[in-house]
């Protein structure tokens, strides 16, 4: 072989046989969102950290991954993303919202039900709640599930007629939140609605609520008020449905937004 020909030739773009892909094809089809278990790649391994891969392809874990991406940046918290459970202090209850997680993904991968479907962080002003709430929502996200972020308040002014943002209709937004996700993460359960007693307000949760019960899919509540106020907006009969299968995590501790010097004003 001259010189010339050497240098011409490149495995990478000779023919192949039938049926054999080159690595650079493989790797473009990859960040094309090609669906690969079509191709004969291998999933994961059993039991993998991973996405749940014996449900979803490529392009649904992408999906996935971008819905909640997208639902943090709705609602400003972009800079949330980062948090882990690892990196949460003992009065944020890592502990109890890793292993109320396990069994949530559990039971999507046994395609059943979690024996515990809500979990209620409740805590003062400042506490760390949405913190908390973000780093669980990054883990169950990174392990395949299809998790959605939205205040309480935010929904309901969403499902309002020409309520929802870029056009969607009430219909898209319930879909959105109540059908679709894994896992609902509804920060600030009746925040800045202290003694509001509406019919939209509780035909709205009901629905939301009771819908993602009877589903068997879980929800996470974070609010900062007593009993008594939720029961005040909600009713006693919608707030002991929530109650009935929940596990309540209480963050303690100071107002972490509280500067460390007094501003003069």
């Amino acid at each position: 072989m001259s010189a010339m020909t050497a240098e011409r030739f490149n495995p990478e773009y000779e023919p192949k046989q039938l049926f054999e892909i080159s690595d650079r094809t493989l790797a473009a089809l990859r960040r094309g969102g090609a669906d690969l278990s079509q191709l004969g790649v291998p999933a994961p391994p059993e039991g993998s950290e991973s996405e749940l891969w014996d449900d979803i392809s490529v392009p649904k874990a992408r999906a996935r991954t971008l819905a909640w991406r997208n639902s943090m940046a709705a609602a400003d918290h972009d800079d949330y993303l980062k948090w882990q459970l690892c990196d949460l202090d003992d009065n944020q209850c890592p502990k109890a919202l890793g292993g109320w997680l396990d069994s949530v993904v559990e039971a999507k991968r046994a395609k059943g039900r979690p024996s515990t479907l809500h979990f209620i962080v409740a805590g003062n002003i400042g506490s760390g709640k949405t913190t908390a709430l973000a780093a669980l929502g990054n883990e169950a996200s990174g392990r395949g599930l299809l998790v959605r972020f939205v205040q309480h308040a935010t929904y309901l002014a969403w499902r309002r007629p020409d309520g929802g943002p870029d056009g969607m209709s009430a219909f898209a937004i319930r879909r959105r939140h109540v059908e679709e996700p894994d896992l609902l993460i509804l920060d600030e359960l009746c925040g800045e609605m202290d003694g509001v007693q509406t019919e939209f307000v509780r035909r709205e949760t009901t629905d939301l609520v009771g819908s993602r019960l009877a589903s068997g899919r879980p929800t996470v509540f974070s609010t900062n008020l007593r009993r008594d106020a939720i029961r005040a907006v909600l009713g006693e009969r919608l707030l002991s449905r929530i109650e009935d299968r929940a596990y309540l995590a209480k963050v303690v501790g100071p107002d972490r937004r509280t500067p460390h010097k007094p501003l003069d004003w």
